[in-house]
This record gives C-alpha cells, structure tokens and sequence, in this order.
C-alpha cells in the first residue's frame, strides 16, 4: 500500500451549470475513500489548492476524480469527471532512487483517451520525493480541466 498526497490545484474553464456561473468542487473517490473539495462560488476558473492523502493498493484501479457545481434547492449538477491512472507513478516509487539527483525525470506519461491527460505528463525526482504534475481534461462534459499533482 503507497499513501499519495493529492494536490487539487484549480479548475480552468469549466461548464457553466448555473444562469451564467458555477460554484464548483472536486470529489476524489478510490474503494471506500471519497475526498471533498471545499465548493468555491460563482467561478469557473476556481483555485481550491488542497491537499489530501490517499491511499493505494491496486495500481490497476484508478482515483475517479469529479466535478460538481453545489446547489441549494436541488441536486448538485455533474461538470464533468476523469479516472487518474496512477500506476506509472506507483511504478516510479518503486524505484531506488538513493542518489539521484534533484530534477531529473524518472518518466514520461504520455496523454491518450484512457488517462486524460491534455499534455505529457513528467514524473520527476524533487526534494528528496516523487512529483507528478497534470492536466486532465474532464469526460462527459462540454469543457473543462483540473490542474493537479501527486507526490510521494
């Protein structure tokens, strides 16, 4: 089991699901842990910047991350969601990196259909822990991104 600090940096340009704005938050789930963004109002290009810690067993099963814009009188709405495929980030903290110097690039993810990665994605050695930076772009929904970072 590998415990990950999950930053959630912000949202970029996210579905409008109220009359002309939103007041988004992120939901991380994985097996039994679901993680809840604090709902920042009236904004589609929120800055949450929190951190929380979860933990890995299967490398296979990916950290389901959705958004959704929080409503009073009625259900929150849907703004889109991404699976976080963590496994070449596992695969990467199981290496030795005693050593190593800082900043070197221990791998490339690339993005396909599968991650949802907007961009390549660099698993780099940095301050003495594992550092991952992405860009997803959210499934099922008209726009939207979420800027992110793991670390071990």
């Amino acid at each position: 089991m590998v415990l990950l600090k999950m930053h959630i940096q912000r949202g970029v340009n996210l579905a409008v699901r109220d009359i002309v704005t939103s007041d988004p938050y992120v939901v991380l789930k994985l097996g039994n842990q679901k993680l809840k963004t604090r709902v920042i109002k009236g904004n589609v290009n929120p800055e949450w910047n929190q951190s929380f810690n979860i933990s890995v067993s299967d490398s296979h099963v990916p950290i389901h991350l959705c958004v959704y814009d929080k409503d009073t009188f009625s259900f929150d709405d849907k703004m889109g969601d991404a699976d976080i495929d963590v496994a070449p980030f596992l695969k990467a903290s199981k290496m030795h990196l005693k050593g190593v110097p800082d900043g070197i690039t221990l791998s490339k993810v690339q993005p396909t259909k599968q991650n949802c990665l907007t961009e390549e994605s660099c698993i780099v050695w940095s301050g003495g822990r594992i550092v991952q930076n992405m860009i997803l772009r959210l499934q099922n929904v008209e726009c939207g991104e979420v800027e992110l970072q793991l670390s071990a």
